[in-house]
Order: C-alpha cells, then sequence, then structure tokens
C-alpha cells in the first residue's frame, strides 16, 4: 500500500512500476542475464566504481534480478541489493543464493544514515518522474558516507514515453524518462554530489546510454 503522502504527490508512477516488473520478473531476469558479457566498457566502469568503494556496504538500488549486485560481489565489493518489486526480489534471491536483498522503494530508502559505502542505480532512475528525483538523489546523499561514490546509469535523451508491454511481450505501464547527463550532473550537483565523471555509449544496454560518477560531498 502506497503511504498517503506519496498518493498525495501523485505517486501512482510507484505502484505502476511495481506491478509492471511483478509481471514481467522472471522473463526480465532472462532477457539480461548476460548482458554484461557484451559490454565492456560498463564492465570497466563497474570496475572503476568497485575500487572507489573503501570498505563497508554498497547499495544496489533498484537491482532488480540481482545481476549488478552479483557482478559487484564477484569484484569483492560486499554489496547488496534493493527493489521495489517483490517478485524481482525473489528472482533475485534464486539466481544468487547467498547475497542479500531486500524490497524497498528508492523514494524512502529505509537504511540509516551514512549506512554504506557506495551506492550503484543502474538504468533504475529511468521510471522516476522529475518531480521526484531530487527527493531520491536527496535519499542516495543521506546514506551514503561522506565522499562515498555514487555510480549513475540511465538511457540519453529529452522525452518521456509510455512502455505497455516489454520483456516477451507481458503488459506493462511505466514511463520511460530520458535525461541527458548535463542535465542529471546538474541535479546531482543540487542534491550535494560533486560530480567527477561522466560518459555516453551504445551497447547491449542502451541504444545511447549514460555513466555519470559522483561522490557524495561531505
Amino acid at each position: 500500500m502506497l503511504a498517503a503522502a506519496e498518493i498525495l504527490n501523485g505517486a501512482g508512477w510507484l505502484a505502476d512500476t511495481r506491478s509492471s516488473y511483478d509481471t514481467v520478473a522472471g522473463s526480465y531476469a532472462d532477457q539480461v542475464r548476460d548482458l554484461l558479457a557484451d559490454t565492456p566498457y560498463e564492465q570497466s566502469a563497474l570496475a572503476l566504481f568497485a575500487d572507489f568503494v573503501r570498505g563497508g556496504p554498497v547499495a544496489d538500488v533498484g537491482c532488480g534480478s540481482g545481476r549488478i549486485t552479483a557482478h559487484l560481489h564477484e569484484l569483492g565489493v560486499d554489496a547488496f541489493g534493493i527493489d521495489l518489486s517483490p517478485k524481482m526480489v525473489e528472482v533475485a534471491r534464486a539466481e544468487h543464493p547467498g547475497l542479500r536483498f531486500d524490497v524497498g522503494s528508492m523514494t524512502d530508502l529505509a537504511l540509516a544514515d551514512e549506512s554504506v559505502a557506495g551506492l550503484v542505480a543502474w538504468y533504475s532512475l529511468i521510471h522516476v518522474p522529475d518531480d521526484a528525483l531530487g527527493a531520491v538523489l536527496k535519499h542516495f546523499r543521506r546514506v551514503l558516507r561522506p565522499g562515498g561514490p555514487l555510480l549513475v546509469s540511465f538511457h540519453v535523451g529529452d522525452d518521456s514515453r509510455l512502455k505497455t508491454e516489454g520483456y516477451g511481450g507481458h503488459p506493462m505501464k511505466v514511463y520511460v524518462h530520458r535525461r541527458q547527463p548535463d542535465q542529471m550532473a546538474a541535479r546531482l550537483r543540487e542534491a550535494g554530489f560533486a560530480v567527477e565523471a561522466q560518459m555516453t555509449l551504445t551497447s547491449a544496454e542502451s541504444r545511447l546510454g549514460a555513466i555519470v560518477f559522483a561522490r557524495r560531498q561531505s
């Protein structure tokens, strides 16, 4: 059930996102399971992020079926995943036994202040509308330790499109919000991050994607 404050803020998008990914969880996992094998630049970005982490847990927020969480774990990172969809979390736990996956929302992260050493949002901000993005980024800053690295990736563009089916033709109801790297960098700075690097790329992950490295300022 959505909290009253979320309803007042028009957060029906959260319910639609949860329901959509509950519906596609199994087929989504099948389609994305091996994507990293075909994305060397993304692998390099994740490896660099792993090098930046200095002890402590790392949150993969919007983890889906857990493939990025598991990849970070293989790189020696103490990673755990959080996802809005209970079915996605169920799939993640089945595919990656022994790793931690929790149901939760990035709009209200149930993590203590300054409790994580790093945070990843891997193509998981794409369903967050502009009017909710600032609050989400402030939650990221709140849970990160001072100086902790943040890695975000997203689709590049200037539009928002309603996605009504996906991952094998299953029904969905989610808006996909595309953003420009400079826009995302500006939003990160507004939320209290120092932006250190950004790049655009084309790969199996996205026809045109972006990766931004940032760090929580003290």
